[in-house]
């Protein structure tokens, strides 16, 4: 049996309750994506185009610093790795994480919440920060699925 873990960012908590509930239904560790510097109400003004978010969102190679790296990513196989969608696409402390250590062989499982978007090309996007890696789409979590939902979609991988 391989070890699982669930990593997720989470800027205004409606990931963190989806990575939370996967976690427990499927009996993996959990670890959140943190930013050394926490996104404010004013920083997540996607109508501002001075705000925190739109200014990295516009900026490919954007990387805001993580607050802790995960302490042994080699004990794990498979990692579930949630989000929210900013601006079609992952937020760029996804990449800082997957840039962060090394995944060379792990399988990482995308799953999403959105207002309107979905994972369509984010795979692509994704690859070039985790060489080695298998990415796989997953899905979007724009509801609240059930943990025994949860188990049944993270066993299908």
């Amino acid at each position: 049996m391989s070890k699982k873990l669930v990593a997720y960012f989470s800027a205004s908590g409606t990931t963190a309750k989806v990575a939370k509930n996967l976690s427990e239904a499927i009996g993996a560790d959990i670890f959140e994506i943190k930013p050394a510097i926490p996104y404010t109400k004013k920083d997540l003004d996607w109508n501002n185009s001075k705000s925190r978010t739109t200014l990295e969102m516009n900026d490919e190679y954007s990387r805001p610093q993580i607050a802790e790296k995960i302490s042994d990513i080699s004990k794990y196989d498979t990692i579930f790795l949630g989000f929210p969608i900013w601006w079609y696409s992952a937020p760029h402390i996804i990449n800082t994480f997957l840039e962060s250590d090394d995944f060379s062989g792990k399988e990482i499982i995308l799953f999403a919440t959105s207002g309107g978007s979905d994972l369509r090309g984010i795979v692509g996007k994704l690859k070039k920060s985790c060489p080695g890696a298998e990415i796989l789409e997953g899905e979007m979590m724009n509801y609240e699925p059930s943990k025994g939902e949860l188990k049944s979609w993270a066993e299908s991988f």
